[in-house]
């Protein structure tokens, strides 16, 4: 296991629940990642996915139970993390000043002409990160996080919006940053984009973790009706 890997993992969520209006929305929910590279969280829409990454990432408090990593409680020295939404948040400032910004947070790091190197943005170094096309802003949002030198990457449907040579391209870079040791938490809809980039599968429904396994067994083999359901493209009720 990789420096990074090791003072994260493993990530262990016990008894997570989530209520908001009165409705119970995650849980009671358990959840262990142990393995390096990237786990995949998918499901049907609803599910509850991009809710237990917020909660994963300490973005919102769950309702009741626990989450760690490296056995330490999330509230005490949790791993340094980044998280990059569906729809890019940006600073209204230049491309370069968006990764600048980032890494005074981070206090150094990698120069910036270097990450922007890395997400093909040297170009762009100057332009208004809003003039970007959607593509180059998603990998903006990426670098940016980088930037922040995390240990944990939470990535939520980072390509669905994206066509796809755009998706390509951020694929490219998610691989790359998981080889760095970097460990990777993603939600997606896209069982190509799983086989492609996962190690690991955690399928939810109804707000719970029904199946949780090795990437391709759980594609070609899964074992609940609604993970099979969900990999053969029919309707998961």
């Amino acid at each position: 296991m990789r420096s990074h890997e090791a003072a994260v993992l493993p990530i262990e969520a016990r008894g997570l629940r989530y209520k908001a209006g009165g409705r119970a929305l995650i849980g009671p929910l358990d959840l262990t990642i142990s393995q390096g590279g990237i786990t995949a969280l998918m499901g049907p829409n609803g599910a509850g996915k991009s809710l237990l990454l917020r909660l994963l990432h300490g973005l919102i408090r769950p309702t009741a139970g626990t989450i760690s990593f490296s056995g330490r409680a999330a509230g005490d020295g949790a791993p340094r993390q980044a998280l990059v939404f569906q729809k890019p948040v940006l600073l209204r400032r230049s491309v370069a000043a968006n990764i600048s910004f980032a890494r005074s947070l981070a206090g150094g790091g990698e120069h910036v002409d270097d990450i922007l190197a890395e997400a093909g943005l040297t170009a762009q170094a100057r332009q208004p990160a809003r003039l970007l096309s959607g593509g180059e802003q998603q990998r903006l949002a990426l670098a940016r996080a980088m930037a922040l030198r995390p240990q944990l990457l939470f990535l939520d449907e980072p390509t669905a919006s994206l066509d796809p040579p755009a998706t390509l391209l951020m694929e490219d870079m998610i691989a790359g940053i998981a080889q760095r040791g970097i460990k990777i938490v993603l939600v997606t809809h896209d069982v190509g984009q799983a086989r492609r980039l996962a190690d690991d599968i955690a399928f939810m429904h109804q707000g719970r973790i029904v199946e949780h396994g090795p990437a391709g067994t759980l594609i070609e083999a899964a074992e609940t009706k609604e993970a099979q359901a969900f990999f053969a493209h029919r309707l998961v009720l």
